[in-house]
């Protein structure tokens, strides 16, 4: 490498010598680094690259060999299921057994299970009420396969978790539950649905299978069959049936019980109306139905039922109430109407016969009252002070807080001359018994050291207390005050017994067992989990017996003197058409209501001689004829 001439040529020399070194030692370092990068394995982009797509495709094709065989491992299992899976023989429903019903002391209640049934041939039926059920349950049906694939997935998983029934079967897979099936809730079921449904869609026409879902579905009412729910709703044979009527026997099946206009409740005949009007829309869609003729068609409300024999008196009334918390347990109706059960209830007799006795004398209905009461007793003054009033009803529940047991019930006169339950309707406004529901949000509050009360506190607290409570309950600012929300005697048995259970949640069951074909069914608990707080219970039932100021919420939380034996609360509603009286101990609840009825009508009406306290002294005839555990019970003010 060239250098500039210096004077001093040593030290030239000597930079020339460093510059030639550094020159060299650059050299040397980008040699060492051209060696380094020789050495070094160059990255082979495009080599490593079409490695990993194809270990990619490797684990694509694993999955797919693992979905293709999945695939084919599912087909031929039910090809197999489908090969061994032949339509049997009508299952044995048209051997219907009788159900029996107990006291709780295993003497027998009542014996039912006469099946109304009979089968029409499809031409029998109006076509415009064919399309109402078609429309109700499967808009589908004349064009598919008998399965719903996603209805039956849902089911299975339903069944699998424990969560219960679930809709979406077709017309086809209904029919072959009913008529081949049973209603247990398996998954070996579900699949044998499945499988059979297939079968019967392609040997059966659609107006076959059409013919044997009317004639087999259960329309509740013990009626079989769209005939006998024809004659059983709307006392006309089925080819009479009108498409309005129709279509409300097609909504029926959802619910049937529930649905039943003559003991449904607000809120079930608003979902049977809504049901109603889905089924009449669906057809308008469908073409079934000229528009401006659906726009004029009003719900036609059916005709009161004729309860079987031997459920008069108060039996019907014991069994309705059995029949209900069954199904709220998880028996279908089909299934309890197939009979073979032995039903044993917590009813105790001799408490059930004085409360039938003090509500009768208490009715001004005859102070013996079939069986003698007392003739000193406040029930049977009652009656000779006022005469019998055809506009008043009288409910009642007794409940022994402790295990939630139901041990006497009174529904009404007579279960064939009033079908609905006194004791179970919520129709009637809750009036002054709402009081300390409303009181116990308020101490919930102070006692959980909350911020915050107001109406929703409220409604809070009155749902987990067991009241069936809506927003619209509580739409009116003195709602809460004058108690304008509905209740029944039962649920206001179960939110009283609450207080006296240290406030956990009693919800009072009148099951003691439930057996068929020697196998138990589990049957819900009475007593669930904290309502409220057990300070909170203390404190309402200090309250109720006078040792809390019972002004209002605003009083103090320090409770005053002892609890006495017996609180109680009473009163009328703000519409005088309902006058309560609840009567607590710690061992035995009892909520009774009056309620003003027309006799013909049935529609509510003010009641007569509001005020008097005749709710009180029934159940002054009730406890003085020594119920509570063989022991008297204190008479308290029938005023409260």
């Amino acid at each position: 490498m060239r250098t500039r001439w210096s004077p001093d040529r040593t030290s030239g020399r000597q930079k020339a010598s460093e510059v030639s070194s550094e020159a060299g030692a650059s050299r040397g370092a980008r040699g060492a680094h051209r060696q380094t990068r020789a050495w070094r394995p160059r990255r082979k982009v495009g080599k490593r690259t079409g490695t990993g797509r194809f270990r990619r495709f490797l684990t694509w094709k694993k999955a797919l060999a693992c979905v293709v065989t999945l695939i084919v491992l599912l087909a031929g299992g039910f090809t197999v299921l489908y090969v061994s899976i032949d339509i049997p023989q009508a299952n044995e429903l048209a051997k219907a057994q009788s159900n029996v019903y107990l006291y709780s002391d295993g003497t027998r209640l009542a014996r039912t299970g006469e099946i109304n049934r009979e089968t029409v041939p499809l031409g029998r039926v109006p076509k415009d009420v064919q399309h109402a059920f078609v429309a109700a349950e499967n808009k589908d049906f004349y064009s598919d396969s008998g399965v719903s694939l996603s209805g039956t997935a849902r089911g299975i998983l339903s069944t699998l978790t424990g969560k219960g029934k679930q809709g979406g079967s077709t017309i086809t897979q209904q029919y072959v539950k009913n008529y081949y099936l049973s209603q247990e809730q398996t998954v070996t079921r579900k699949v044998k649905e499945l499988v059979i449904s297939l079968k019967v869609d392609r040997q059966n026409s659609k107006d076959d299978i059409l013919a044997g879902y009317l004639n087999s579905s259960y329309y509740g009412r013990l009626a079989y069959g769209v005939q006998a729910a024809a004659r059983a709703y709307y006392h006309r044979e089925v080819e009479e049936l009108s498409v309005e009527q129709g279509a409300y026997l097609a909504a029926l099946l959802q619910a049937p019980s529930q649905y039943d206009w003559a003991i449904a409740g607000p809120e079930g005949k608003r979902l049977v109306t809504e049901r109603w009007n889905y089924v009449l829309d669906n057809m308008v869609d469908e073409g079934w139905l000229d528009r401006d003729a659906r726009q004029r068609m009003k719900f036609p409300e059916p005709v009161a039922p004729k309860p079987g024999a031997g459920l008069s008196g108060q039996s019907g009334y014991l069994v309705d109430a059995a029949r209900r918390e069954l199904m709220a347990s998880g028996v279908s109706e089909q299934e309890l109407a197939g009979g073979g059960w032995r039903i044993t209830l917590n009813i105790d007799p001799d408490k059930q016969r004085a409360l039938e006795q003090a509500a009768t004398a208490g009715l001004g209905e005859g102070a013996d009252a079939g069986t003698g009461a007392d003739s000193d007793g406040d029930a049977d003054k009652a009656s000779g002070e006022a005469a019998a009033d055809g506009n008043r009803q009288a409910g009642a529940v007794s409940v022994d807080p402790r295990s939630g047991r139901i041990v006497a019930l009174y529904g009404g006169r007579d279960y064939t001359r009033h079908y609905l339950s006194n004791a179970t309707r919520s129709d009637y406004q809750a009036g002054p018994t709402f009081e300390p529901v409303a009181v116990a949000a308020s101490m919930e509050v102070k006692t959980q050291d909350k911020d915050q009360y107001g109406t929703e506190h409220i409604e809070e607290i009155s749902t987990a207390l067991g009241l069936d409570v809506d927003k619209g309950d509580f739409a009116s600012p003195e709602a809460t005050s004058l108690g304008l929300m509905g209740a029944s005697p039962l649920e206001l048995a179960g939110v009283y017994s609450s207080f006296h259970h240290e406030g956990r949640k009693v919800t009072p069951s009148i099951l003691k067992s439930a057996q068929r074909d020697g196998e138990s069914t589990h049957l819900r608990g009475a007593i669930g989990g904290q309502a409220i707080d057990p300070r909170t219970a203390d404190l309402v039932k200090s309250y109720l017996s006078g040792g809390v100021g019972r002004r209002g919420i605003d009083g103090p939380l320090t409770p005053g003197v002892s609890e006495q034996a017996v609180t109680t609360t009473s009163g009328r509603t703000d519409d005088r058409k309902a006058e309560w009286f609840i009567g607590s101990t710690n061992d035995l609840v009892t909520a009774i209501g009056l309620f003003g009825e027309d006799a013909t009508t049935h529609k509510q009406v003010t009641l007569k001689n509001i005020g008097d306290g005749y709710p009180a002294q029934i159940w002054s005839g009730y406890t003085k004829r020594g119920l509570h555990d063989g022991q008297p019970v204190p008479t308290p003010d029938a005023t409260g």
